[in-house]
């Protein structure tokens, strides 16, 4: 597992794994919606600016250009999110599931 809120590390890290092997994706969340998911009140720190280099606050976030996977957590819950992942996974053959 890896995040990262920037194209190039990404990239790079495609690179080292291989295309095969590697799988981007993409939780696709607005900002707002993570602001109040937050427990830890960290995005509220980063607005008072004690928290610096916060991604989506004041340090970019660069969206990818074409992840595997697409999961809209805003509108998709985490059921449906694991069930989308696993399906994926299991039809390039990187796992497989014995129950269903």
């Amino acid at each position: 597992a890896f995040i990262s809120p920037y194209k190039k590390d990404r990239a790079a890290v495609r690179s080292l794994v291989g295309s095969d092997e590697f799988v981007e994706i993409y939780l696709r969340c607005p900002l707002e919606t993570c602001e109040q998911r937050d427990v830890k009140g960290l995005y509220e720190k980063a607005r008072l600016g004690e928290i610096k280099g916060f991604t989506g606050i004041d340090d970019p976030y660069e969206e990818p250009e074409s992840p595997e996977i697409i999961l809209e957590t805003d509108k998709v819950n985490l059921e449906q999110c694991v069930e989308r992942i696993l399906n994926f996974l299991e039809a390039r053959g990187l796992v497989s599931r014995v129950w269903k």
